[in-house]
């Protein structure tokens, strides 16, 4: 119980309170001009000038009730617990119901100790009257179950917004999650092309020219692919910028991995099954997973010659396989890169599951199951 009052005690306010001048004046006038035309209609007011001097007199607190909401309640509250002491009865303007916004703005936006010490106020302002015997017992205890509603329907938007606040910042994270994931996913493709068509044409510079400029084509198209995927994304991320809408690749794309080079080894794609009524982030997922692993196998596969990507869709799942016949460094301890981990979320994601380990004889398995609908599994 200690640790509950000590968490509400050094509840902080909420950030940002809006700011709202022009409206906060306009409220104060439509019930200014109602308090005044209470006060000259209504004959049964035993003290109407008291009463509308207090209800207007206390109107432009209003304006500050977001930023100052325990100075407001202590103004407010305060005069209203003088008052009955000067005319012998409290105000009677049915205007000042407005005075319920008061409470509301105190546990909308105040810290937890402006509303413990608020609503001491406000307690000590309805037992005044009750003392006073300008309230009923009856009426007392009435005025405090409506304050408290007050108080609570503040108290339920902020945590309501403040729940909703969490959800964004989830949301936020996790699309960061994901543009990593693309980022790491495309850039590394494009780069690890890059760096072994390099690698040929060193190679090949002096003895086969036109193969060194062949390799000088493959990478300055490689480079333009990774550049283009780029601006995609830096696009995404800036609300400046239009958005380039063109689909994410899917499962019918992954044929743009396939490739014959003498100087690397050869990437066969091999798709069986119905793509056509793929969920979209199903598609999508396949083919970064398809995308990662090829490049992973380019990078760490030594004298690999084939690569070989095999996806099977049936009317449950998408099934991937992707297996090189290079030789992979062997570590006893060795640690999982941010590819790994990026494909085993990004198929966690979707309900399915994503290994990857060295094949019993020679080369590395990468084996991936993704639910066909992309729900949970």
């Amino acid at each position: 119980m200690h640790e509950f009052f000590r968490s509400v005690w050094d509840e902080p306010r909420p950030p940002h309170p809006p700011s709202r001048a022009w409206r906060d004046w306009a409220l104060v006038g439509v019930l200014a001009v109602a308090a005044v035309l209470e006060g000259l209609l209504r004959e049964d007011l035993r003290s109407p000038v008291a009463s509308v001097v207090v209800a207007v007199g206390l109107l432009p607190a209003l304006r500050w009730r977001r930023t100052r909401p325990l100075l407001v309640v202590g103004i407010a509250f305060g005069v209203s617990a003088v008052v009955p002491a000067v005319i012998g009865r409290e105000p009677e303007l049915n205007t000042m119901v407005y005075l319920l916004l008061f409470p509301f703005s105190l546990f909308r936006w105040g810290s937890g100790r402006e509303a413990v010490l608020g609503s001491l106020v406000v307690l000590a302002k309805v037992g005044s009257s009750v003392v006073l015997g300008a309230t009923g017992a009856s009426e007392g205890f009435a005025g405090v179950v409506v304050l408290s509603t007050a108080a609570t329907l503040g108290a339920a938007l902020r945590f309501r917004v403040r729940a909703r606040v969490r959800e964004l910042d989830q949301a936020k994270l996790m699309e960061r999650e994901r543009l990593a994931r693309d980022l790491h996913d495309t850039v590394a493709h494009h780069v690890s092309a890059m760096a072994i068509r390099a690698q040929a044409g060193l190679a090949t510079s002096g003895s086969h020219p036109e193969a060194a400029a062949d390799a000088l084509r493959v990478i300055e198209s490689e480079a333009s692919r990774a550049l283009a995927e780029m601006r995609t994304m830096v696009r995404a991320l800036r609300r400046d910028d239009p958005v380039d809408l063109a689909p994410n690749p899917g499962v019918a794309d992954l044929e743009r991995l396939a490739s014959r080079s003498p100087f690397g080894p050869s990437v066969d794609v091999v798709v069986l099954g119905d793509v056509e009524d793929l969920a979209p982030s199903v598609g999508t997922a396949a083919y970064r997973l398809a995308q990662e692993s090829v490049t992973n196998a380019r990078r760490h596969a030594r004298h690999a010659s084939r690569i070989g990507v095999r996806v099977v869709v049936d009317e449950r799942a998408v099934r991937l396989w992707v297996t090189d016949d290079g030789e992979r460094p062997t570590r006893p301890t060795a640690a999982r890169g941010h590819g790994l981990i990026g494909m085993a979320e990004r198929a966690g994601l979707l309900g399915g599951t994503c290994e990857a380990g060295p094949n019993p004889d020679r080369g590395w398995t990468v084996t991936a199951v993704l639910p066909r609908a992309g729900g949970a599994a």
